[in-house]
């Protein structure tokens, strides 16, 4: 099973990666790797874990130009695939169509040998990727349903296809998994075994959002929804700011009533409801991994009095931080 990466004229391999058959299967170990990436094709890196049936990837990388490669692949793979950041078109003859994903869009891809030019416009790209082995794909997939039906056809009949011919948001609690695989610290077994559970987890939410048939709230049209996903950046990279609504508004362009509406029904709760549990998600790690003081914290993500800290703790975990720095 063999993976080649071509620069844009074919005249040398960027990249050639030989996997163990059956699919990834390495006797029950897992196996990690990092790679660095370097110009000109960009500065950043990209994370591989695998173990039997799955590969999981995830990189980071900023771009001062377009990036352009071929790629081609000897082996079949059910990709769960999500563009975290940045734009993405894939040209291949295995597909009816051009494939494009934009920012915060996912979507399930059955591969059959796959082969094509790949395209990346940054000036960011995060990409976050599940693949598959097939056979162990279709164990999940629900039965009675027209939908995955086609789709359990399309890789019966290796006839290379999406899931869902639209891409779908990615969801808060897809973000949450996402996040929690990309910074899990278990070792070994523990970390194949937390690894299989969320990559579960993640299906699950893609499938049960596709049967749903919900691909965009029907009063948010796509400029509103890229701008709400622009204030939740804006919120985790600023989590000890102040910002009101009318500020965080006018930052993206659009106006109090859009942002508080839309923000709600695309992640299923407020700007500030958001904004407050990620503070003290943010203040829980600092809480666990770090030996500042409650009212250091408590200045940290933004509280000016850090009794008002403790009572918003309280509130979200039934602990006050104190004690739960004890326990």
């Amino acid at each position: 099973m063999t993976l080649r990466l071509y620069d844009e004229h074919l005249e040398s391999i960027l990249m050639e990666k030989n996997y163990p058959a059956p699919y990834f299967f390495n006797e029950g170990d897992i196996q990690e790797c990092i790679t660095q990436l370097f110009p000109p094709y960009g500065c950043g890196f990209y994370h591989e874990i695998s173990f039997a049936n799955v590969h999981i990837s995830f990189g980071n990388i900023s771009l001062n130009n377009q990036l352009k490669f071929y790629l081609e692949s000897d082996f079949d793979s059910v990709e769960m695939h999500f563009t975290l950041k940045g734009k993405s078109k894939a040209i291949s003859g295995n597909f009816k169509k051009t494939i494009e994903f934009d920012s915060y869009q996912h979507n399930i891809i059955y591969a059959h040998n796959m082969e094509g030019r790949m395209e990346f416009e940054g000036p960011e790209m995060y990409l976050f990727e599940i693949n598959l082995a097939p056979e162990f794909f279709k164990r999940f997939l629900p039965e009675h349903s027209g939908l995955f039906e086609v789709f359990r056809n399309s890789i019966d009949r290796q006839n290379s296809s999406l899931i869902q011919p639209e891409h779908n948001h990615i969801s808060q609690e897809m973000y949450q998994i996402l996040n929690e695989i990309i910074h899990c610290n278990r070792k070994g077994t523990f970390k194949r075994i937390y690894l299989e559970a969320k990559v579960g987890e993640l299906l699950l939410l893609q499938l049960e959002q596709f049967f749903d048939n919900n691909i965009l709230p029907s009063s948010l049209q796509k400029k509103d929804i890229e701008k709400m996903y622009a204030v939740r950046e804006y919120i985790l990279t600023n989590l000890n700011s102040e910002s009101s609504l009318i500020e965080l508004a006018h930052l993206v362009g659009t106006n109090e009533f859009t942002l508080k509406k839309g923000f709600k029904e695309l992640f299923g709760t407020t700007v500030f409801g958001f904004w407050n549990d990620n503070k003290m998600k943010q203040a829980k790690k600092m809480l666990l991994n770090c030996d500042l003081s409650i009212s250091e914290i408590s200045d940290r993500i933004g509280y000016k009095n850090p009794r008002h800290f403790s009572a918003a703790f309280k509130r979200k975990f039934n602990i006050l931080p104190s004690k739960f720095r004890n326990k």
